[in-house]
């Protein structure tokens, strides 16, 4: 009996060693607003994904639902995440219009890089630093801003004058605000929602960046694809990947450093990658249709920058009523993405 006793005590640890293992897993649900036929679904979400599980030893096991497939609207994805009905999200904040008013600075027009690099490791900057308190009720993963967005529309965009009246897709509040100090009619819209905009004469076309272009095949929809030479370009909009700081807080300590270790620069920088190395081969598939990629010229881009100057002045002046000394945040998002080049 006694042997038979003993033989139990020493098998029990065998026995409750993989149930102890297995409570230390956890299977997180990240949620986001495009196709899995997407760039950034297919080249940054599932290889990060990946990378944390593998890093984590299958500590953390991330399931990835594409498309808005666990409900809701792209809108709501940052709300999601902060109340836990998700784990995970990757959202734009210009998705909700005014509620984070600090990250807009890299969303005026000609303020940011051409390059999504250096736009990422600038918004990561500010993000992980002065604006952190913007995002204080999640568990901000890493944070970037694309590569310079371009016009694709149904007719030809060459000047000022061709984008009078032309209705125009904008994903972000200021960059609605450019468009409407150029002369075009801007509509406020996800970007899920364009193709059956375009295919109902809602708009006549969109600015986003290339890489976001076949995931919602507007390459068959448009025609003409007009970019902005240089840096600062146009338009960029901003991104984050957030978690439900509660989920996060629960993790064990391994699982926190594999999730840590691909946070902050490096996840910002496996981001923009996508953008800066899949914009080059989509405008090439683009051009391979016979669609029209047309760059204005120089002195253009001299009479837009101009013309759209009253819209950094007037954030400006909003920050100034919201108690935010926005010509500090602009100095230091200026000196962040040169530092970023």
């Amino acid at each position: 009996m006694r042997r038979t006793l003993l033989g139990s005590a020493l098998a029990a640890p065998v026995l409750l060693r993989p149930a102890a293992l297995r409570a230390q897993e956890v299977t997180l649900r990240l949620h986001h607003f495009l196709p899995a036929v997407s760039n950034v679904h297919r080249h940054f979400l599932q290889p990060w994904a990946r990378k944390v599980q593998d890093d984590s030893g299958n500590r953390i096991r991330i399931q990835i639902f594409p498309a808005m497939q666990l409900g809701g609207a792209p809108p709501q994805l940052y709300d999601q995440a902060r109340d836990g009905v998700v784990d995970i999200a990757w959202t734009l904040p210009g998705y909700t219009p005014g509620r984070f008013p600090r990250i807009e600075v890299f969303e005026l027009p000609f303020v940011a890089d051409r390059r999504a690099a250096p736009n990422a490791r600038a918004t990561q900057a500010l993000v992980s630093g002065p604006i952190a308190e913007e995002f204080r009720d999640v568990h901000v993963i890493c944070a970037w801003s694309h590569d310079g967005g371009l016009i694709h529309a149904k007719r030809e965009v060459k000047t000022l004058e061709d984008l009078r009246g032309l209705k125009l897709r904008f994903p972000t509040r200021q960059a609605g605000e450019a468009l409407r100090a150029l002369g075009a009619a801007p509509v406020g819209l996800p970007v899920p929602q364009v193709p059956e905009a375009l295919s109902q004469g809602v708009i006549d076309g969109a600015v986003v960046p290339w890489e976001v272009v076949p995931s919602i095949r507007l390459q068959e929809m448009v025609r003409h694809h007009t970019e902005i030479p240089g840096s600062p370009t146009l338009y960029v909009a901003s991104m984050l990947l957030v978690m439900n700081p509660a989920k996060y807080a629960a993790l064990s300590p391994e699982a926190k450093r594999a999730l840590d270790a691909n946070s902050g620069d490096v996840g910002s920088q496996l981001a923009a990658r996508v953008w800066d190395e899949q914009g080059p081969v989509v405008a090439e598939a683009a051009r391979r249709r016979g669609n029209a990629i047309i760059e204005i010229t120089t002195e253009e881009r001299a009479r837009w920058q101009r013309a759209t100057q009253p819209v950094i002045d007037t954030w400006l002046a909003q920050m100034r009523e919201r108690g935010i000394d926005g010509g500090a945040l602009l100095e230091e998002a200026r000196t962040a993405l040169a530092r970023g080049a």
